[in-house]
């Protein structure tokens, strides 16, 4: 289930002052002082709970069943196989007594969003290099953790399932069903499949070679890591919702920061983040096809839910393949 694209939320409505008590008492987690939004939380499942005994993130109402199942498993895993900060514990409540529907609570971590407006105007060109090189540290340790199989978790027993076929047929498959979606609310022209079949066409052997899958956190965002520390002692302090994730081609979790990097022109950090990462690797022109599928996957899901929802950012006259060929050429280039 977590491969699967969500665009619905959950949210978590009218929240009360004792059924949140009653959360703490479950967990013998003192008195309840206040509680607010999260700053961020783009599907509104989130809340801050402050106690007598600590600051939490209260997380409930699931998109769906078992998402929260197998967020614990996830964040236990990575706690027990890397060194990525993820939050420990993860407490979870699988019954509806008390909201109605079942939730986790976590321990608030220390630290701020990347795009959060104090930290972001205060960031110059050396800090911004920094923290490229520590998203680059945070994935690859991250994927550090490999599996057998491609795949998702299966939150009745916590095993692999593995996709049906094989990864490139997935992946491919994927991509085509939501370039034929976004035809529902926007134009996509022969043109523009004759566009998107090429790339495809182009890493196919690639992709049909691949037999590394990998934990993918599948949304590796601003949203859902978190910055602590000066200039010198910066650090990435938190990762957090793994709503998306699933073993797979690790390459792929860079591509949401490429993007942001090349939205804000800065090209030059784009390079150091992917070079980081791959760190000499000779198989660059593997790497560039890869990236510029995953590339094309995430534009066409951008694509498809702006036009869906009417709120398109760029020129609403470009064609898509012109629109998204920026960002897959721009890799090119960074890779050469």
């Amino acid at each position: 289930m977590t491969s699967k694209i969500i665009f619905s939320s959950n949210n978590l409505g009218v929240i009360t002052d004792d059924q949140l008590q009653g959360m703490l008492n479950k967990f013998n987690l003192g008195r309840l002082i206040s509680s607010k939004n999260t700053e961020q939380g783009v599907m509104k499942q989130t809340r801050y709970v402050f106690s007598t005994e600590g600051e939490f993130v209260f997380k409930g109402n699931p998109l769906y069943p078992g998402q929260l199942i197998e967020e614990k498993f996830f964040v236990e895993e990575l706690h027990k196989r890397t060194t990525v900060n993820v939050p420990i514990p993860y407490l979870l409540d699988d019954t509806d007594d008390i909201f109605g529907w079942s939730y986790s609570l976590m321990p608030r971590l220390p630290g701020e969003h990347l795009n959060s407006n104090r930290l972001s105007s205060n960031l110059n060109q050396k800090d911004k290099f920094k923290i490229a090189g520590l998203i680059a540290e945070t994935l690859l340790e991250s994927h550090s953790w490999k599996v057998s199989h491609y795949g998702d978790l299966d939150t009745k027993d916590l095993t692999l399932r593995p996709f049906e076929g094989s990864y490139a047929t997935w992946l491919y498959n994927r991509i085509r069903y939501w370039l034929n979606d976004a035809k529902k609310y926007s134009q996509i022209t022969n043109e523009d499949v004759v566009w998107v079949e090429a790339i495809l066409e182009n890493a196919k052997c690639t992709f049909e070679s691949l037999s590394s899958p990998t934990f993918v956190m599948g949304d590796f965002k601003p949203g859902n890591f978190l910055l602590h520390g000066g200039s010198n002692e910066l650090h990435i302090s938190g990762v957090f919702d793994f709503t998306n994730a699933y073993f797979g081609d690790p390459i792929s979790d860079l591509i949401k920061m490429m993007t942001i990097y090349i939205d804000k022109e800065e090209i030059e950090v784009a390079k150091y983040l992917l070079s980081h990462y791959l760190d000499g690797s000779v198989e660059k022109e593997e790497y560039k096809q890869r990236l510029q599928v995953h590339m094309l996957h995430q534009r066409i899901l951008d694509w498809g839910c702006a036009k869906a929802i009417r709120m398109v950012t760029w020129d609403d006259n470009l064609a898509f393949s012109d629109w998204a060929a920026r960002y897959t050429d721009t890799l090119a280039k960074l890779i050469d």
